[in-house]
């Protein structure tokens, strides 16, 4: 819009008397003007630039304020300087640190060309250049600066929104978004997704015992543990308490149970200079995506399966894995209900193989 706007109001000009220069001058303006019209035609379209198309303009808009100027009877009068705040401020918000420099360098030497033949005194000329310039750039400095604050700020409060402050791993909302991205990729490779629900086993005695620090150091120490043992793929949240979750893509039933079972070792294994050590009883649940489910109410609906066998592994003596919950029923979008899968569950120490996988 502005570009249309720029461009449509220089072609105004064409018509007004003593503002375009007569002579080669005119067909020059004539000719930027239109340009700048037709290059908004491609952007309206996409509806989108990228960072080098807006790095283009940027210098564009520039070029163009030399071409108004040079073209023009008075550019003191029509062509000021402010005609380059726009481009500079777009170069201070969206590009990189070497764009807004190189657009930096380039907004004096624009008024310099710009401002040439209107000041024939040097020293009145390069007060000019260095007033405008300067304060141009000083502008679109100040702005770059507001911006590298705000984007830390958005990531601070990022931050805060997708991890769980106290041991840092994912937290509901972070799990919730990333279950579409995984029940995507679940359908098209063919795969099953498994949900790990892990339990700290007694770690309300810990509490009790040595204190809510102890207990904190505790659960970070098995953060860092747990952490260091999923896969890459795997998104590691706390759902509140000493209770975890584990959600990732697996091929068969036996690789949902070799990574419990290692993330059962990896708890074991944390230590804090002061806590206990503690294990870990965890329950796992499969299920194979299919088309048009809520990724959201399958997600809970599967850690909810996963919960129950966590309960079964703790009656069964804690710190070990067991499989499958109960059969409940699976949500749909529409809300009907479906009966669980026919996936059949991995042979897991303490827990027999469940036909309701």
């Amino acid at each position: 819009m502005l570009l249309l706007t720029g461009g449509g109001t220089g072609l105004v000009n064409l018509a007004l008397d003593d503002v375009v220069r007569d002579g080669p001058g005119r067909p020059v303006y004539a000719a930027t003007m239109a340009a700048l019209v037709l290059m908004a035609v491609p952007l309206l379209v996409r509806r989108r630039i990228g960072r080098w198309q807006t790095f283009a303009l940027v210098l564009l808009g520039d070029l163009v304020y030399v071409v108004v100027a040079l073209c023009i009877d008075d550019p003191v009068r029509y062509a000021t300087p402010l005609m380059l705040l726009f481009p500079a401020l777009v170069a201070a918000w969206f590009l990189r640190p070497w764009m807004l420099a190189v657009n930096m360098v380039a907004t004096p030497l624009a008024v310099l060309v710009a401002m040439w033949s209107s000041y024939p005194d040097p020293v009145a000329l390069a007060v000019q250049v260095g007033v405008s310039a300067g304060m141009l750039d000083l502008v679109s400095f100040a702005v770059s600066v507001l911006r590298r604050r705000e984007r830390r700020l958005l990531a601070a409060a990022e931050a805060l929104v997708l991890r769980d402050p106290l041991t840092g791993l994912s937290n509901r909302r972070h799990l919730v978004e990333q279950a579409p991205r995984t029940w995507r990729q679940a359908r098209r490779g063919g795969l099953r997704v498994a949900a790990m629900v892990i339990d700290l086993d007694h770690f309300k005695q810990v509490n009790d015992v040595h204190g809510h620090a102890v207990g904190d150091a505790v659960l970070q120490s098995v953060a860092r543990a747990l952490a260091d043992t999923v896969r890459p793929s795997d998104v590691l949240a706390r759902l509140g308490g000493e209770e975890l979750v584990v959600l990732g893509i697996v091929g068969d039933p036996g690789e949902a149970g070799r990574l419990a079972e290692r993330l059962r070792l990896a708890v074991a294994g944390a230590r804090t200079e002061d806590g206990p050590a503690v294990t870990a009883s965890i329950g796992i649940a499969l299920t194979r995506p299919v088309d048009g489910e809520d990724a959201a109410a399958a997600l809970w609906w599967l850690v909810d399966r996963a919960d129950a066998a966590m309960y079964t592994a703790e009656q069964g003596g804690r710190d070990r894995v067991a499989g499958f919950s109960p059969p409940r029923p699976r949500p749909t979008p529409d809300g009907e209900r479906l009966g669980p899968p026919t996936v059949p569950g991995p042979a897991l120490p303490g827990h027999a193989p469940s036909d309701a996988g």
